[in-house]
This record gives C-alpha cells, sequence and structure tokens, in this order.
C-alpha cells in the first residue's frame, strides 16, 4: 500500500439530529467545524487536539479520530507504519452537536486521503456505512459527510433493519438559517437514550409523521410552515426531567412563536430562524432572562459537508 506523502487536512461541520419531529432520521449541517491534519511517519502516534476537548489528547490511539482512521485503515488493506495527527476542535462535546459524529468522519476521510487510491478502496457508500457502525445511528454522519438536510434510514422492512443506511440530501432555502443555545454542561446521549419509553401512542406516532413530512416542506420551500414543522412527540418531552434547563428554555422559545427544537439528544437548543424576522435576537433575550449560561451562537446552514484535501492545516475553505 503506498501512502501520502503530504499531511492531509479534513473539515468536518457540526450537525443537529432530529430537529424535533425527524427523531434518528433528520439531520442538518451547520457552520461551526472541527479541523484534522494527519500524516504518516516511519512509526508512533502523536496526537495534539486544541480547542474543545483538547485533554483527550491524552486518549491517544483510543481517540476517537484515531480509532475512526484505524478502523478505515483495516477496511483498505493495513495501517500506516505511524501517524501524527492534530486536531483543532470548534464543535461543543457532549451537548447534541454532532461532535462524536465529526470526529468519526474526520478519521475516516482522513485515512481514505492518505491512502494512494483511497477513493477506488472506500467509496462513498462504504464512508458512510463505516462511519454509521462507529456512530451507532446514521442521522448525524449523514449531515456531517453531505451538508445540507439528510434523511437517513436503513432499507427493509422491519424496524430496526441492521442493512446500510440510505442518505437523501436536500437544499435548504437560503433564507433559513439557526441560531444554537449552547448548553453550558454535557448530557451523555446513552443517558439521553434510555429515558425514551419503549412503546408511544400510535396517535403521538400519526402525529409526528406528519410534522415530519411538514418540515420537510418548511426547509425547502414554505419557512412559514417551521414553528408548527417543529412540534416533536416522540422524545422531546421524555428527556425534561434528565435536562430541566434545556426544557424550560424551550418552552420559553416556543410560547415567543421560536421553532425550537432539543439539539439531538441535547442539552443544547436549536432555534430555525427566517431572514427578515426577528429570531436571533429574540432567542438570546429569552436566554438571558433563563438565568443559565447558554452560550447563544447564530450559525448559517453548512451545505458543503466534509472537505478533505491534501495541504497544511487550515488549507481548506
Amino acid at each position: 500500500m503506498t501512502w501520502s506523502d503530504q499531511p492531509v487536512h479534513v473539515r468536518v461541520p457540526a450537525t443537529s439530529a432530529n430537529l424535533g419531529p425527524g427523531f434518528d432520521a433528520f439531520g442538518l449541517a451547520l457552520s461551526l467545524y472541527d479541523f484534522v491534519e494527519a500524516s504518516v511517519t516511519g512509526a508512533g502516534l502523536t496526537v495534539e487536539v486544541s480547542g474543545e476537548g483538547a485533554a483527550t489528547a491524552e486518549f491517544g490511539s483510543d481517540h476517537l479520530v484515531v480509532k475512526s482512521m484505524m478502523a478505515a485503515f483495516e477496511r483498505m488493506g493495513q495501517p500506516p507504519p505511524g501517524l501524527a495527527v492534530r486536531c483543532l476542535n470548534a464543535i461543543p462535546q457532549g451537548r447534541g452537536l454532532g461532535s462524536s459524529a465529526a470526529a468519526i468522519v474526520s478519521g475516516v476521510l482522513a485515512a481514505r486521503a492518505l491512502v494512494s487510491g483511497g477513493q477506488s478502496l472506500l467509496s462513498g457508500q462504504q464512508v458512510l456505512g463505516l462511519a454509521e457502525e462507529l456512530e451507532g445511528h446514521p442521522d448525524n454522519v449523514a449531515a456531517c459527510l453531505t451538508g445540507g438536510l439528510t434523511i437517513a434510514w436503513r432499507p427493509g422492512t422491519t424496524a430496526g433493519s441492521k442493512s446500510g443506511a440510505r442518505v437523501a440530501n436536500l437544499a435548504v432555502l437560503d433564507t433559513v438559517s439557526a441560531v444554537v443555545c449552547i448548553a453550558p454542561n454535557a448530557v451523555p446521549t446513552l443517558e439521553a437514550r434510555e429515558v425514551l419509553p419503549r412503546v408511544v401512542a400510535h396517535a403521538d406516532a400519526a402525529a409526528n409523521a406528519a410534522r415530519s413530512a411538514l418540515l420537510v416542506s418548511a426547509l425547502t420551500s414554505d419557512p412559514s410552515l417551521l414553528f408548527e414543522a417543529t412540534e416533536d412527540f416522540l422524545h422531546q418531552q421524555y428527556r425534561a426531567d434528565i435536562m430541566p434547563n434545556t426544557a424550560r428554555l424551550l418552552v420559553r422559545l416556543r410560547r415567543a412563536g421560536v421553532a425550537a427544537v432539543v439539539s439531538g439528544a441535547g442539552p443544547s437548543v436549536l432555534a430555525l430562524t427566517v431572514t427578515g424576522q426577528s429570531g436571533g435576537d429574540v432567542v438570546d433575550s429569552i436566554a438571558r432572562e433563563t438565568g443559565t449560561a447558554w452560550h447563544v451562537t447564530p450559525l448559517d446552514i453548512d451545505r458543503r459537508g466534509a472537505a478533505a484535501q491534501t495541504g497544511l492545516l487550515g488549507a481548506a475553505s
């Protein structure tokens, strides 16, 4: 196997999954990025991390970016003799903004780019499949890879099918953007999943299906539908007890007419806004009134997705 003699630089966006009613299916890429630079060395492993999660550099071979790289190398044939990995992170970890998906996607893409002919050894669909396997669900990794709005599903006639994920990518209206209220403390995704009921009422499932379909229309053609389209019946109410500050902020925002949802498994909150309408200022004002140290951040929709290229760290646009 032949390795690239230049470093590879990867940029990956943050993502918000679910978007209210689209539980485990919808994902949206956002303009907040992690960067990874990786190069093949003669031997050994060095990991440097700055920004969010800087302390994870000490994980070494257990670092999620490195583990994802090694998984990709194994799929393509063999690992290199040594690696040097540098991570510059802006995506908050454990906040519902797809930090683990970003780490996985950046690792898989970095490994593929370091191998000569890597794209023929690991196709786009295989990248998605491996990233889904490492993450455990496809919604965040799909949006991270392709950008924009994604709908991920697994083919098959039974719920919980283990066949590979499929993804539909949709263009979001240019007038739609986002404001993220980043929570001061993390909540593990596993903990947020454990509180969900195993069975839900048929009426709730039907209502959620309608809102999910409506959300596609709202994001791609008629943003006046965003508030109604982001109503959820499947997961947010059940998570309120383990993230009460999130629940309180969500109630206040929606009472003010803001199309707000729990971002992914939480605890951050995502508000979808429309150009020309009061959105960001209202979100910031209400977040301040709660007394919780929310970090309110306006973001654009990322429409490009993950990108990998050879060159120096910071070279990708």
